[in-house]
């Protein structure tokens, strides 16, 4: 099989929807502070019927349930650092296990190329106050390093095929990942979370595109659980790079940290594709409140703007 860079070289590649967007469709309870990864020891199954969804919707890559997973999250419901470690592994063999059973699903057993990204959130998810959407962490680069090392060390090792680092709300951040990235080798893309043109935390965005592009192991950069209305003009922005540019922006809703929910008007639209993939788009898919249905709609019309 491919890897993931070289099937973006040769045309798009669709991502999956918002997992907890799915699991919450299918009755499970996300309200405790790790939301996704809690279903990791609690319902295991339940996230692999959610990842098989959107393979079967027309994803190519399933994110794992470790958006929320850190050992200091984990360690507030005392879990211990072994079994966070167990966690986060069987997070990635959940995700390859919806993987095998759609592809055996396959007419003849032929389909499409099918991949694992283990998801990588930012410092923000861990305090699980909404802080990924403003970027005021008020920490060093040094500080987020060892916050991101162990995990990130754990997930490189743990049989994915890249790394998603994503909602990213701040240059500093970025700065401390693409150190860390330095020393693994595992494939990654870093995606940030934006309004406007610029970071949350009010940085130009292209500044920042530029700091995460320079990591050698970074395949693509972009954006992710960002107002779709702005997609299109960051996306242009993150192919200045020269790297491939991914995007999965959110419904257009926003997140109410206080009141834990989504409040707005959904405006997520796959009349944008083609706007997000002439402006260099490789990767595009959906964030959260983006399920199956939208998912399927959008890998439609990847296949016909890729036949361009």
């Amino acid at each position: 099989m491919r890897s993931l860079a070289e099937a973006m070289s040769d045309g798009i590649v669709v991502l999956d929807g918002g997992l907890a967007t799915e699991l919450e469709r299918r009755g499970n309870d996300l309200s405790s502070s790790l939301w996704s990864a809690g279903l990791l020891a609690e319902a295991p199954d339940e996230i692999v019927a959610a990842h098989r969804a959107y393979f079967r919707a027309g994803a190519q890559v399933a994110t794992t349930a470790t958006y929320q997973a850190s050992f200091e999250g984990f360690a507030t419901l005392g879990i211990d650092d072994d079994e966070a470690i167990v966690l986060m592994r069987r997070s990635v063999a959940l995700a390859a296990r919806a993987r095998d059973e759609v592809t055996r699903e396959d007419a003849g057993g032929v389909g499409p190329e099918r991949w694992v990204a283990a998801s990588i959130g930012p410092f923000g998810a861990m305090l699980a106050d909404g802080s990924e959407y403003r970027g005021d962490y008020g920490r060093s680069v040094t500080e987020l390093r060892v916050f991101h090392r162990h995990r990130l060390e754990v997930l490189a090792a743990s049989g994915a095929d890249v790394l998603a680092i994503e909602t990213i709300p701040c240059a500093v951040e970025v700065e401390a990942l693409v150190l860390e990235l330095a020393l693994l080798d595992i494939p990654a893309w870093i995606s940030l979370t934006c309004s406007g043109l610029r970071t949350r935390a009010g940085e130009p965005a292209e500044e920042v595109f530029s700091m995460a592009a320079s990591a050698p192991t970074v395949i693509a950069v972009g954006i992710n659980c960002t107002d779709p209305g702005d997609a299109e003009a960051l996306v242009g922005l993150a192919s200045q790079t020269g790297k491939p540019v991914v995007v999965y922006p959110n419904s257009g809703e926003w997140w109410n940290a206080g009141a834990r929910g989504w409040e707005g008007e959904a405006a997520f639209s796959v009349a944008d594709v083609r706007g997000w993939i002439t402006a260099g788009a490789r990767l595009v898919g959906g964030c959260c409140r983006v399920g199956p249905t939208e998912i399927a709609a959008l890998a439609r019309a990847a296949v016909v703007s890729g036949q361009d």
